[in-house]
């Protein structure tokens, strides 16, 4: 039998290990911030990237509001859908593509995001605030 072995000295100067950690750790402040809005992290980031979607343009597809926020499409079509029932999302058809949905953040969605953004963004600069300038552009250069 192989006895494991390991370049690191123990996990906490494991990359992969303070990833898992951290990402916990913020996750577990993001449903803190969301929940006095009643809405779940994948709800937020789909309901708020719609939001950003359509400030730059027409209306987005849900396969092109799954390709920005890296969400599996099925997924989306479900929380879109979930979404969409609360009266914060609109799905209308494609004019262009009979298979697609063109989705339009409603007036209550938007006052929604304009709140829950507001206190994502509070506990996220409170989580990060010990973390140096170029972190975020850090984080960009390892997102695919």
């Amino acid at each position: 039998m192989t006895a494991p072995e390991s370049r690191l000295p123990g996990p906490e100067r494991s990359p992969g290990f303070l990833l898992w950690r951290v990402t916990l750790a913020w996750q577990r402040a993001m449903r803190a911030a969301l929940a006095p809005h009643d809405l779940t992290h994948v709800q937020f980031v789909l309901l708020t990237t719609t939001w950003w979607l359509t400030r730059s343009g027409e209306p987005p597809s849900q396969r092109q509001l799954a390709e920005q926020a890296g969400t599996d499409t099925m997924m989306t079509s479900q929380v879109v859908r979930k979404l969409a029932e609360r009266g914060l999302l609109a799905r209308a058809d494609d004019p262009a593509d009979a298979r697609a949905k063109r989705l339009e953040i409603t007036p209550a969605g938007l006052e929604l995001v304009a709140k829950a953004l507001k206190d994502v963004e509070a506990a996220d600069a409170t989580f990060f605030e010990g973390v140096g300038d170029g972190f975020t552009e850090s984080l960009a250069r390892l997102s695919p």
